[in-house]
C-alpha cells in the first residue's frame, strides 16, 4: 500500500477583496449591538460615568492652554488657544482611545469569538465606533467654545467628516494590527 500525502498551500488573499466588506455589511446589526454594548459598558464602569466624556477633553485642553499659551507662548494667529488645542486634541483623543480599545477587543471578546461565527473584523470596528461617541461630545464642546470666542467656521469644515473617517480607518487598522 502506498500512502499519498496531500499538500495544502496557503497563500495570501492578495488585495482588499479578502476584506469581504459584503460579509461585514451582512452582519451590520451585530456591529451595531456590539458598538452599543461597548458604549454602555465603558461608562457604566466608571465612577463619574458619562461626565468623563466631557471632562477628558475639557481638562486636557485646560492643561494644554495653561502650559503652552502661558509658558511656551505659541502663536496661533487669530484663533484663541483653547480652540486651537481642543480641535487637535479631539481627534487625537479619538484615535488614541480607538487604537487602545480596538487592540484589546479580541482578548476582551474571546468567549464571543470562540463560540459564534461572524467576521472577526467586526470586533475592533465596534470598539473604534464606540469612541465616536466621545468625539461627538468633543465636537459639541468645540462648537460651544467657538460661539463663546466668536469664531465662525470656514468652508473648509466640509472636509472634517472625511478626516474623521480616515482617522477611524487608521484606528481600526492599527488596533487590529496590535
Amino acid at each position: 500500500m502506498t500512502e499519498t500525502t496531500e499538500i495544502t498551500r496557503i497563500r495570501p488573499g492578495g488585495s482588499l477583496a479578502s476584506l469581504d466588506l459584503a460579509e461585514i455589511w451582512k452582519y451590520r446589526e451585530l456591529l451595531y449591538f456590539l458598538t452599543l454594548r461597548d458604549i454602555k459598558i465603558r461608562y457604566k464602569q466608571t465612577l463619574i460615568g458619562i461626565m468623563w466624556v466631557v471632562l477628558q477633553p475639557v481638562l486636557t485642553t485646560a492643561i494644554f492652554t495653561v502650559i503652552f499659551s502661558t509658558f511656551a507662548r505659541f502663536d496661533t494667529k487669530s484663533v484663541p488657544y483653547p480652540l486651537f488645542a481642543l480641535s487637535g486634541l479631539s481627534l487625537w483623543l479619538f484615535v488614541h482611545t480607538s487604537i487602545s480599545l480596538a487592540s484589546t477587543s479580541f482578548v476582551n471578546n474571546t468567549s464571543l469569538i470562540t463560540k459564534v461565527y461572524f467576521p472577526r473584523l467586526i470586533v475592533p470596528v465596534a470598539a473604534a465606533l464606540a469612541t465616536l461617541f466621545d468625539l461627538l461630545f468633543s465636537i459639541a464642546i468645540l462648537i460651544i467654545l467657538m460661539f463663546y470666542f466668536g469664531v465662525t467656521p470656514t468652508p473648509r469644515l466640509i472636509a472634517a467628516p472625511v478626516f474623521v473617517f480616515l482617522a477611524l480607518v487608521l484606528a481600526v487598522a492599527f488596533g487590529t494590527l496590535f
